[in-house]
């Protein structure tokens, strides 16, 4: 960003351009993404946009950031207190259904379409060691055994992760059973797991 938003109006200026800017990325994928057109969703002046985006490209950052630290608020969440295995699947899938379907086609347009420069890539790996770490904390609370703790958070997060994406690219996140039976393989993996 140009310039740190300090006032609670300017914080609140900024949210406008970055949920705007996921909606326009959302929509209208990479090829559509103006600042222009992010500006008018936001309702803000160009000008008032790059006061603190001095381009699409550190919009777009900022728009992968938020999505990043929406996702590892969900999992640090739904494993938080010690729950029963059942309500922390449950609350996990909730979460991430609920993440990815405020603007569903976002992820893909920032895995397909967007680009990419070191900036980014250095941001999407401190992503995915954090989400590795929240996966494996959440993991360690329904294993008895500290064997192969890694191991089995990175297949379940794979395979949530997988689930959440393709229901994404499907406009299936609303479907009923997708969450139930989500919920059904988190419970199953990790209780075969705790025994072994």
């Amino acid at each position: 960003m140009r310039k740190v938003p300090r006032q609670a109006r300017s914080r609140a200026t900024v949210e406008a351009i970055i949920e705007a800017g996921a909606h326009v990325l959302s929509e209208l994928g990479w090829a559509g993404f103006t600042t222009n057109k992010v500006a008018e969703a936001a309702g803000v002046s160009i000008g008032s946009l790059y006061q603190y985006f001095p381009d699409k490209l550190s919009l777009l950052e900022a728009i992968r950031r938020r999505h990043f630290d929406q996702v590892l608020s969900v999992i640090a969440e739904s494993a938080e207190g010690g729950k029963p295995l059942r309500r922390f699947a449950q609350e996990l899938v909730r979460g991430m259904i609920e993440a990815h379907s405020i603007h569903p086609t976002l992820h893909q347009v920032l895995l397909d379409e967007a680009p990419g420069d070191r900036g980014s890539r250095a941001a999407h790996a401190s992503f995915q060691a954090r989400y590795l770490e929240h996966y494996t904390a959440a993991v360690a609370q329904y294993r008895r055994r500290r064997k192969d703790v890694e191991t089995i958070a990175r297949v379940l997060s794979s395979a949530v992760e997988g689930v959440i994406h393709n229901a994404a690219r499907r406009d299936m996140l609303d479907a009923p059973e997708l969450r139930k039976q989500l919920v059904e393989l988190i419970c199953a993996y990790l209780s075969a797991t705790r025994t072994g």
